[in-house]
């Protein structure tokens, strides 16, 4: 009886099709443990008191020092561009939200 060497189009094929049904296995279990939490959450009616606090802004938050940020922006800046920071000149700052 002689035993005859799979072909190696057959192995890759093999390991592909290994790799990806574990993947489509691993992502049946992810949708199916999301599911399962979903489930387990809708139960418990969340109370007022166990809702998450809303961050307020402070009102004596303390003010910075301008002259503090223009020197930390312009060190980074010139940091950045491997300049010195006399090559720097910053003429506005404004903030964006």
């Amino acid at each position: 009886m002689q035993v005859s060497d799979p072909g190696m189009g057959l192995v890759i094929g093999m390991g592909l099709g290994t790799v990806f049904i574990g993947l489509i296995c691993i992502i049946a279990i992810c949708y199916a443990m999301g599911a399962v939490i979903k489930m387990l959450e809708g139960k418990k009616p969340v109370k007022e008191s166990e809702k998450p606090p809303v961050a307020e802004p402070a009102e004596n938050a303390p003010e910075v020092n301008k002259g503090e940020l223009i020197a930390a922006i312009s060190a980074a800046i010139a940091e950045e561009l491997g300049e010195s920071v006399e090559a720097i000149r910053i003429r506005s700052i404004r903030r964006v939200n």
